[in-house]
């Protein structure tokens, strides 16, 4: 499997990594070129085969480059996972009566807009592949949150997160609708708290840790990024081939707690 990602740490690391392990090539596409080379060149240590695209991913022309790098590094595209995102809080998220502006934009474009433009991008090379030796011509899996769905006022009032991550629900159900004659597969993973760099307010919150218990009562903590992984990288390979058009919960237990 060739796997295209956004992000190079937290879910997208843990993601990276397990694919490499299992010996999907990777191409990593991020911010930040350090972050970048730290995972590609952890990835190479262990015998994995990795590549990466530093660029602003809110930007067109990242899309374009990272999708065209990937192509003419491994081929083709057999899988993407969307990753990278943020919380917006710094920016003004919160309460939408409070939300400001510029943290409404910011986190929408951040979260939305990036999963627009890798998708279409992606797209425009699956519909062009070969079918593989399963009859799929790839998969997409979409980061979105246990907040699109399962809201939790008390701690975790971030609207703009919350509406940008239901965007990305709706988006891949109607793509997963469109491409499914085309056999292309489109999934969303819905987490709930995890241990990631981009949670660390939580994590330095002793009231939330401890509402984490029974918020999340399968672990009665925050999850580890691992857990995701191995969820995404079922719904990524041909195993879930007659899956599509799904957002998968990894929660603990969140949404029915």
């Amino acid at each position: 499997m060739n796997l295209l990602i956004t992000g190079a740490t937290g879910i997208a690391a843990a993601t990276a990594m397990l694919a490499a392990q299992a010996g999907a090539s990777v191409f990593i596409v991020s911010l930040h070129e350090n972050d970048c080379a730290a995972l590609a060149n952890e990835i190479r240590a262990t015998g994995g085969a990795c590549e990466f695209y530093a660029g602003d991913l809110v930007q067109e022309a990242t899309a374009i480059n990272a999708v065209q790098s990937c192509v003419q590094h491994f081929g083709r595209i057999d899988a993407l996972f969307n990753v990278a995102g943020i919380s917006g809080r710094k920016f003004g998220d919160g309460p939408l009566h409070e939300c400001s502006e510029n943290g409404w934009d910011i986190t929408m474009n951040t979260n939305a807009k990036t999963t627009f433009l890798m998708c279409r991008e992606v797209l425009k090379q699956m519909l062009q592949q070969d079918v593989n030796e399963v009859g799929s011509r790839g998969a997409i899996l979409n980061m979105a949150s246990v907040l699109a769905f399962a809201p939790e006022p008390k701690h975790f009032a971030s609207h703009a997160y919350a509406a940008s991550k239901g965007a990305i629900i709706s988006l891949s159900q109607a793509m997963a609708s469109y491409y499914a004659p085309h056999k292309i597969r489109v999934n969303a993973i819905a987490p709930g708290l995890i241990r990631t760099p981009m949670s660390q307010r939580a994590q330095d919150n002793p009231a939330i840790v401890e509402f984490m218990k029974t918020k999340q009562p399968l672990a009665e903590d925050l999850l580890e990024a691992d857990e995701v992984a191995k969820t995404a990288l079922f719904l990524l390979s041909d195993q879930a081939r007659h899956i599509t058009g799904q957002v998968v919960a990894v929660d603990g237990g969140w949404s029915v707690s």
